[in-house]
């Protein structure tokens, strides 16, 4: 017999089923609470409200969990890719090879963008955000393939995925250049996805760039990392666009606009730029920790703590080794790291962070490798948005594939005038 809860409102009772999740979380079923008890809940900022049921990213944020499709994350960032793990999220199952052939062959047959598009790209100032030019150019290309705009199709879906997935990159690498006045380079078939990536980014009309495997794994394994994260604001939000049956395009650029936000995709941005802040000033990262701690003092320690991880966010983990591992093989010697050393160290045995479940998240690290590959800051927040793009995808087809899906739409609780009578402008005070 299913498990219910039981709702007392105004002297009578109400049956909530209880829904159970595969990892034994439990959720009151409270979708036809408004039609039987005539009143509706209220979770400012949605803490504790379950919006949909998702079979994609398990996480347990007590334990430290993260897995994709019920496989860890630790496995998928020891022997798999970042391509591969894209077609797990998308598809629900790792892929055969001729699978992976065929979704490769997708993307090179896709990683170019039409030329007129290039006309957009110098409609925008020398100093635009690469995240705006990301969003605006990933909603214009879709111009550019009407099948898109005729909405969801199972049998045209493997081709839009793939077209999306691939272009993201070009996009994004024509928006680094266009922003330092470099000419466009153009993708190369022989390239896989993410040296393909590097390739367009730091490469020049007359040579091209070297492409060391240590760096090329690094960053692919940064996209793997970010590939999805359960119902985030930005995934929420393509979930939302989709349920208004809009195109692939629309909803990826509506998760770029959400991720640009500074509490969302700008973390890894922020972290580099404390690091640097603390390094300018000659601290060692002591003083800082000092300040962080003064509740007089608005510093803030970025790349620490989660919305979700009340544990040491197992992406950290993993990212930090890598970091470690690409400075040693590009000998570099980035005084940030040390500093990055420092803050963990002292955090992870001082009672202030610790009693408060302060641990690094993959913010703290990332930033560091994209420093050391020569990203610049402004791109950090497009190299998450291309790495989360399987997980938009693979939350777009979940929501196209519902029977009778309906549009998302939250109620409120109003709180403002009930009632208010026009005025007009000559009688109103001034």
């Amino acid at each position: 017999m299913s498990e219910t809860a039981k709702l007392e409102l105004d002297g009578k009772a109400y049956q909530l089923p209880v829904i159970v999740g595969s990892g034994g979380e439990r959720a009151l079923d409270i979708s036809s609470l408004r039609q039987t008890a005539g009143c509706i809940t209220l979770d400012d900022a949605y803490a504790n409200t379950g919006a949909c049921q998702s079979a994609i990213t398990y996480i347990d944020g007590d334990q430290g969990i993260l897995r994709y499709r019920g496989i860890p994350i630790e496995e998928l960032a020891e022997h798999s890719t970042f391509i591969e793990t894209a077609f797990l999220l998308i598809y629900g199952r790792l892929p055969v090879r001729a699978e992976m052939r065929r979704l490769s062959d997708l993307l090179t047959q896709n990683e170019m963008i039409h030329e007129d598009m290039k006309f957009h790209f110098e409609g925008f100032p020398p100093n635009a955000h690469p995240m705006a030019i990301l969003s605006a150019m990933i909603n214009a290309s879709s111009c550019f393939h009407p099948r898109l705009l005729e909405g969801y199709s199972p049998e045209h879906f493997d081709l839009q995925a793939a077209r999306l997935m691939s272009k993201v990159r070009t996009i994004a690498a024509f928006a680094f250049r266009k922003s330092r006045g470099l000419p466009i380079i153009y993708p190369k078939p022989v390239y896989k996805y993410t040296a393909n990536f590097l390739h367009m980014m730091f490469s020049e009309p007359y040579q091209d760039y070297d492409l060391k495997p240590e760096v090329v794994r690094a960053l692919d394994l940064i996209f793997l990392l970010h590939a999805d994260h359960e119902q985030n604001c930005s995934t929420t939000t393509v979930r939302m666009i989709a349920s208004a049956q809009a195109n692939l395009f629309a909803c990826a650029a509506g998760g770029v606009c959400a991720l640009w936000g500074p509490l969302h995709g700008g973390a890894n941005q922020a972290v580099i730029q404390m690091l640097e802040e603390i390094h300018t000033t000659g601290d060692d990262g002591s003083k800082f920790l000092a300040a962080v701690k003064d509740k007089s003092d608005r510093a803030r320690l970025m790349g620490f703590g989660h919305r979700v991880y009340k544990n040491y966010d197992p992406r950290a983990k993993i990212i930090k080794a890598q970091c470690h591992k690409l400075l040693r093989q590009l000998k570099a010697d980035d005084p940030l790291l040390a500093i990055a050393h420092k803050l963990e160290e002292a955090a992870l045995k001082d009672e202030y962070f610790v009693s408060r479940k302060l641990y690094p998240n993959v913010d703290f690290y990332s930033g560091i490798i994209m420093r050391a590959i020569g990203i610049p800051v402004e791109m950090f927040t497009v190299i998450f948005a291309i790495g989360r793009m399987p997980g938009w995808i693979a939350h777009y087809k979940e929501v196209m594939d519902r029977k009778n899906g309906r549009i998302y739409r939250p109620r409120q609780v109003y709180v403002g005038p009930l009632l208010q009578s026009y005025v007009p402008i000559e009688q109103r005070a001034d």
